[in-house]
């Protein structure tokens, strides 16, 4: 096994959990539109861009939407969710995650975030993380969302690292395609934790440390 030199987190799911906020932000969107909407839709959501998401969500629409109107409606959504994201504290960053990312620093391990979402900028600075990764690779840079590799291969070009050296962690089997794609190693958490993709299978964050330093 190659040694790792660059960790590569997806941001949701892994280092903060909202996707309560993305829910409840759909839901109110859903329901002013009279979209029929629940958790079930909810979860194909995962790992996938904005939207991506509302395609999605309006196949149980009873009228169709031009362009506009869908950039509208995603808009409004986000206005929500960014709304709700103003409840997100330093305590919201998920157990481990900052005492890891010092580690790695200590045993020159880089690490950057790899995320499809433009509010990366927004929840990194309400946990506390904003200026403890080496890169930061999010929505706003990219053009195609995960399950393609750009924002993983974008994440490791601004780190300096050749992709087979980079380890992602991910908890959407959208991202972890996305990783395999782009030829990295890929450790699942959480939703994804039983994807026959991973390579690496994780509880929690703290046990990255035996994956990464050995």
């Amino acid at each position: 096994m190659m040694a790792i030199q660059a960790v590569i987190f997806d941001l949701d799911g892994v280092l903060v959990h909202t996707d309560r906020f993305h829910y409840e932000a759909w839901q109110r969107m859903a329901n002013e539109e009279g979209i029929s909407f629940d958790v079930s839709i909810n979860d194909r959501l995962r790992g996938v861009s904005r939207m991506e998401s509302l395609d999605i969500i309006l196949e149980k629409s009873e009228r169709s939407y031009t362009q506009s109107e869908k950039e509208d409606l995603a808009d409004r959504k986000n206005e929500y969710y960014r709304e709700l994201l103003l409840q997100l504290t330093p305590a919201d960053a998920a157990e481990g995650a900052l005492a890891f990312i010092a580690r790695c620093k200590e045993q020159d391990v880089k690490t950057a975030i790899g995320s499809s979402s433009r509010n990366t900028p927004m929840i990194l600075e309400r946990i506390g993380l904003a200026h403890v990764f080496d890169a930061i690779a999010d929505g706003n840079q990219i053009v195609r969302s995960k399950p393609d590799p750009e924002v993983f291969l974008l994440a490791a070009q601004q780190l300096g690292v050749d992709p087979a050296y980079c380890l992602v962690v991910e908890d959407a089997e959208a991202g972890l395609i996305a990783a395999e794609r782009a030829g990295m190693l890929k450790a699942a958490i959480g939703a994804a934790f039983d994807s026959s993709v991973a390579d690496y299978r994780l509880r929690n964050l703290a046990e990255m440390a035996e994956i990464v330093f050995g």
